[in-house]
């Protein structure tokens, strides 16, 4: 008879099957607030040089690549659960002011203020024939 209960053995079986997709990596909110969008995305585990975030056509895209751990042959894992690899998100967002986009890396947390571009207001007069 095991001491140890159930729910644990079940437990195991659940965490080692792959039910999570890969977005479920950097979980974000986005909001808009006075014509910023401000994206918070959670990437723990890794460090400022592994994160790139990039636009393009309106769109903005974060990279979190953390390679593997050297392999030493003299470890015997019992149990394994950090994952490396790359991770992407892209989201859009329209018209953005790329050159006053700022970003911040502070405890796992990635904090990206996006500016929307001004919009100039176009008017012309029609001179009717």
């Amino acid at each position: 008879m095991s001491i140890v209960p159930r729910k644990f053995y079940l437990d195991d079986l659940f965490n080692d099957l792959s039910f999570a997709s890969e977005s479920n990596k950097m979980k974000c909110d986005i909001y808009e607030k006075d014509g910023v969008y401000n994206i918070l995305m959670d990437i723990p585990g890794f460090e400022k040089k592994d994160i790139n975030v990039e636009t393009k056509d309106g769109y903005i895209k974060i990279t979190a690549e953390k390679k593997t751990e050297e392999n030493d042959e003299n470890k015997n894992y019992i149990r394994r659960e950090r994952t490396f690899g790359k991770y992407e998100r892209s989201f859009y967002l329209g018209d953005l002011d790329e050159e006053n986009i700022k970003a911040s890396f502070q405890n796992g947390t990635l904090n990206i203020s996006v500016p929307k571009k001004e919009k100039e207001e176009t008017k012309k007069i029609i001179d009717i024939d």
